[in-house]
């Protein structure tokens, strides 16, 4: 990292980032991954649900031992964690597990029990996005693995944008990406996957909010179903 990288300030990086994601579009996701790791080095993460490893693995060969940071909520399946301590076990990247302020018990003593079902966006704020926002701070850069034809919601996600909230680029290197591309660069490079998604799940969240997807239903529908309710709050 160079002292004028270090000292870039907020229009800087949204210029770059906004610049970055025109220039970039027709990008493949390793050269995306690859311009993220030259131009920010340390201060760039990957965030990863564990739903799969496939991002994390990507901006491992572009950037070996890469941060990839885990929100643990304290909701997850066991089989979510399990492919955590995996990908710490196997990849050669640098796990950072986030955990709320509060555990479970503690928030339940304050909100009362299962806050998830009767403020489901107080209970992400508080498990999700705040821890996400304290671990981020050190970072200029993020990457998700946001996928365009996962929903509606999803479906103009830049490959390189702008957070304003966080005040960081943002950065979604196989948002053009299908299911099929996922599957076959995992078939390809053996990349890990939670076992869930083949018992049903199609996109794997907390446990109390996540259920198995119908046929003919969206990757995200099975989670806060039954809900309007359809991100967490960590991408808008």
């Amino acid at each position: 990292m160079t002292a004028l990288q270090e000292e870039r300030t907020t229009d800087d990086l949204k210029a770059l980032a906004e610049r970055a994601g025109r220039e970039l579009e027709d990008a493949s996701a390793l050269e995306i991954l690859q311009w993220a790791a030259d131009t920010f080095g340390s201060r760039f993460c990957v965030t990863s649900s564990m739903e799969d490893a496939v991002v994390a693995h990507l901006a491992s060969r572009a950037l070996p031992g890469v941060d990839v940071v885990f929100l643990d909520t304290g909701y997850h399946f066991p089989e979510t964690i399990g492919t955590r301590d995996a990908v710490e076990a196997v990849m050669d990247v640098n796990v950072i597990t986030l955990t709320p302020r509060q555990t479970v018990a503690e928030q339940d003593a304050e909100y009362g029990p299962k806050l998830h079902d009767r403020d489901p966006d107080l209970c992400c704020a508080l498990r999700k996005v705040r821890p996400l926002e304290e671990g981020l701070k050190g970072y200029l850069a993020w990457a998700t693995g946001l996928r365009r034809d996962e929903s509606e919601t999803r479906a103009n996600t830049p490959v390189v944008g702008w957070d304003e909230k966080r005040g960081k680029v943002k950065i979604s290197p196989i948002a053009k990406w299908s299911q099929e591309d996922v599957q076959t660069y995992v078939t390809e490079h053996g990349v890990l996957t939670n076992p869930l998604l083949t018992d049903g799940y199609a996109s794997v969240g907390c446990a109390p909010c996540t259920r198995r997807v119908l046929e003919g239903e969206d990757a995200r529908a099975g989670r806060w179903a039954g809900r309007s309710k359809t991100e967490c709050g960590l991408h808008g």
